[in-house]
C-alpha cells in the first residue's frame, strides 16, 4: 500500500510504502499524484519511505514504476529512497545512471534527514 504523507507540499511528494505494493497503488495513487506535481511545478521531489512492514512489489507494480520513471526521467529534481532491503539500495544506485536528477538513499531511521534533503529545491 502507498500512503501520501502529511509532509507532502509544493513539489514534494512523500509517500510511505507498506506491505506489498500493487499495480493499483501506482495507477490509482502514486502516478496521479506525481502527474499533478509535474504538471504544476515541472519537476517533482520525492521521498519514497519503505516502513518496517514493507514486503516488496508485485511484478505489475514494478513494471508501472519502471515505465513511469523512464518516461519521466527528466521530470524529477530530487529523489530519496528511505529504508527497504539492501537490494533496493543497489537498484537505486543503478537507476541513478538513467535518471536526470539527484538521487540518494537513507536508512530507515534517517527519514527526517532524508525529507529535509528532498525538500530543498532549485525550483522557484
Amino acid at each position: 500500500m502507498i500512503e501520501i504523507m502529511d509532509v507532502s507540499t509544493g513539489n514534494l511528494l512523500a509517500v510511505r510504502a507498506t506491505k506489498t505494493l500493487t499495480q493499483s497503488d501506482y495507477t490509482d495513487a502514486w502516478i496521479p499524484a506525481l502527474e499533478k506535481i509535474i504538471e504544476k511545478y515541472k519537476k517533482a521531489n520525492i521521498v519514497f519511505y519503505m516502513d518496517e512492514e514493507f514486503e516488496g512489489w508485485e511484478l505489475e507494480a514494478m513494471w508501472e514504476d519502471a515505465k513511469f520513471g523512464l518516461a519521466h526521467k527528466n521530470d524529477f529534481d530530487r529523489i530519496v529512497v528511505v529504508g527497504g532491503p539492501k537490494w533496493v539500495v543497489w537498484g537505486t544506485q543503478i537507476a541513478n545512471n538513467f535518471m536526470n536528477c539527484k538521487l540518494k538513499t537513507y536508512k530507515l531511521e534517517e527519514l527526517a534527514e532524508a525529507t529535509a534533503w528532498a525538500s530543498k529545491s532549485n525550483l522557484k
